[in-house]
């Protein structure tokens, strides 16, 4: 089993953390206390907006931890961290603004068909997402990214990836919804990063166990020592470079359920 001394954990939220249909994470309380209790570091790893994983640190009452927000193009750091010249925060790629304007022109210009986060008000964000109000209007909030959800046929799908390649963008499928950043960003790279400013500050480096259940976690999964791959929604799974049982572990329930039984597995004897 692992050492919590030298834990570290990164997670994902929506679906593996949160219930996707709910937005409840109280099966996964017990070991969160745990967690804190040993001071383990737990690092919210989503495509959420930094605004909402903010907030949902105050929910969870996890603390100012650091945080990877949009699919890694934004890492938040630690209060406690204010000496680190990247301090409060590091915006990996293209800004939002510049990716909104991109994918304007491409769906003016091409006509592909699908609908931004930015396009439609707080109220819609909330009945697809089944967020309250205020939490829909923190996960417009992007600074580095954008969300969508795509309209077009599978054939059109395959186009407008190889486009955005080529534009150093990258199209990548969460849970429920299709998020668009720059190439210089991803989980995996910010997961990197985050533990060697780690090892830096402490002295040692940390054993990370990764919890995800859709294909844009695959990225976290594969940085990691450790995997959980939760039960999850999408139809194409979440495919990792080494799935070996020695290292990964997968869950038979979905959501908070399944981020508990995946953190037993690993650390019921520690």
């Amino acid at each position: 089993m692992l050492d919590l001394h030298k834990l570290i954990i990164f997670t994902d939220v929506e679906g593996s953390l949160i219930d996707t249909h709910t937005q409840q994470w109280q099966p996964a309380a017990a070991w969160l206390t745990r967690l804190l209790e040993q001071e383990v570091p737990i690092v919210l790893c989503s495509s959420k907006t930094a605004a909402e994983l903010m907030l949902l640190q105050k929910e969870l009452n996890i603390g100012p931890q650091p945080l990877i927000a949009e699919n890694g193009a934004v890492i938040q750091l630690a209060d406690s961290w204010q000496d680190d010249k990247a301090y409060p925060r590091m915006i990996t790629g293209s800004p939002h603004e510049e990716i909104h304007d991109i994918l304007k022109q491409l769906r003016d210009s091409e006509g592909y068909k699908f609908t931004t986060f930015s396009d439609v008000p707080v109220q819609t964000i909330s009945d697809w997402t089944g967020m309250n109000p205020h939490h829909a209007s923190l996960a417009r909030l992007h600074e580095a990214s954008e969300t969508l959800i795509w309209r077009d046929s599978d054939e059109r799908m395959q186009e407008f990836d190889a486009t955005l390649a080529s534009l150093g963008m990258q199209f990548v499928q969460g849970a429920r919804f299709w998020h668009v950043l720059d190439q210089r960003g991803g989980k995996d790279q910010a997961v990197s990063w985050l533990r060697s400013r780690y090892q830096a500050r402490e002295g040692f480096r940390r054993i990370a166990l990764g919890l995800g259940d859709g294909p844009n976690d695959a990225p976290l999964l594969n940085a990691v020592d450790y995997a959980v791959v939760i039960k999850g929604l999408s139809r194409l799974g979440l495919l990792l470079k080494n799935d070996s049982p020695e290292r990964v572990f997968h869950t038979s329930a979905g959501g908070p359920e399944g981020w508990r039984e995946g953190v037993q597995h690993w650390l019921s004897s520690s």
